[in-house]
């Protein structure tokens, strides 16, 4: 299984970024005020038209409208097929160059707003769609403790876990610039072991299931317990035989829990879209309480960006990666991010984002519209990373290297 396979396989052309980074991902807000929100209240506030005009209007803006949709099907089509070119010459070993790129930026309608009708009809009665509830941090335990009865072993301070991650990692090969600077940019500067996206800053509900300094999700989880299991089995039972008294029955426990988890992520395909169904199932839950544990948190935490490490080598980028450019492939899979990160300056100068982009994901995401070249997005997330490195958290964590 190539290590690439890691990270977020079914969308590894589409540059979407979690919500676990949503210090970088801000969506406008919208008005909410029920006494603008209906037809009636809407039309009260328009200019009143006549049919005839409304009509005259109508068929304008369709024109419009058809027109800037032609022209923006036939981008994103340009923008499919460049992306198919690139790999073929991927596959082939030729060098990508400039024109492998759509170089102009995606159209933006400019024509007039759809007129409103002064004879609205009553909007469709629609049964409200119930929300599927994010799991959180106390659902994650409770399954953990129901399916495997086992609980994650609690670090006794948050510098404690900082200490776990930051030896680890340095052991493994990630430098301390990159690991601060990459939790920097996911928990905004101040995450603990155990934060999850949403519920961070204020906030109240969360956004994702992605925890902890870099932010896994439990499909992260679970792809890595399938893939890098047996190495991080080995490792904890090399730490338990190297204890006594009850730490070293602690840690057995553990081992023996670590190997059933293990098993059960590699009892489905190892394809992302099954290790997702996994994902939404309370035993899936369970596994991704191991991102908790002060043992194999940061394990888990330090393969997340290990593997894309070791992916750029295997693809013969042998410069280290800046945590600039260890983000990009951290959030948009390997395969897309390496595209990025091997192109020259120059290049990043002129090509646009939306080459890494679908066309649903880049229209949702004014962070990429606004920085619309690879140059001007990595630089933000640089800037972002450069103010967040001197919150505490990531103080904390430089000084735990």
């Amino acid at each position: 299984m190539p290590l690439q396979m890691i990270r977020l396989r079914a969308a590894s052309f589409v540059l979407a970024l979690p919500l676990a980074a949503s210090s970088l991902v801000v969506f406008p807000a919208q008005a909410t005020d029920s006494a603008t929100s209906s037809p009636a209240n809407a039309m009260a506030q328009a200019s009143p038209l006549s049919v005839g005009e409304y009509r005259r209007l109508l068929r304008e803006y369709q024109e419009a409208r058809g027109a800037y949709e032609e022209a923006a099907s036939a981008y994103w089509n340009a923008i499919a097929e460049k992306r198919r070119g690139r790999n073929a010459k991927r596959r082939e070993h030729i060098p990508i160059a400039l024109d492998d790129y759509v170089l102009t930026q995606p159209p933006s309608y400019t024509g007039p707003r759809r007129p409103v009708n002064p004879e609205p009809e009553e909007p469709e009665a629609r049964p409200p769609r119930p929300r599927k509830p994010i799991p959180v941090v106390g659902d994650l335990l409770q399954a953990a403790n129901e399916h495997f009865q086992w609980t994650p072993q609690k670090p006794a301070s948050e510098v404690e876990f900082k200490r776990a991650y930051a030896r680890y990692a340095l052991a493994a090969g990630l430098t301390r610039e990159q690991a601060v600077r990459v939790y920097s940019f996911e928990t905004g500067g101040t995450g603990n072991y155990d934060v999850q996206a949403g519920i961070e800053h204020g906030g109240r509900r969360a956004i994702s299931t992605a925890i902890g300094y870099n932010q896994l999700l439990t499909t992260n989880s679970i792809e890595l317990l399938a893939e890098k299991g047996p190495e991080l089995v080995n490792e904890l039972s090399q730490r338990a035989a190297a204890s006594s008294g009850p730490r070293r029955e602690a840690m057995d426990r553990k081992v023996a829990v670590l190997k059933k988890m293990v098993a059960y992520a590699r009892s489905v395909p190892d394809e992302w879209a099954a290790h997702e169904k996994l994902a939404d199932t309370p035993q899936g839950w369970a596994l991704h309480a191991m991102v908790l544990d002060i043992d194999v948190g940061p394990m888990l935490q330090t393969h997340k960006l290990l593997t894309s490490v070791i992916f750029a080598r295997t693809k013969g980028y042998t410069r280290p990666l800046t945590a600039a450019e260890l983000e990009m492939m951290n959030l948009t899979g390997d395969g897309t991010g390496l595209d990025m990160v091997t192109m020259p300056q120059a290049m990043r100068e002129q090509v646009p984002t939306s080459n890494f982009f679908q066309r649903g994901g880049y229209e949702r995401n004014p962070v990429a519209i606004r920085h619309n070249t690879v140059a001007k997005l990595l630089a933000i997330t640089d800037n972002r990373m450069d103010s967040n490195s001197s919150l505490p958290g990531a103080r904390e964590l430089s000084s735990a290297f």
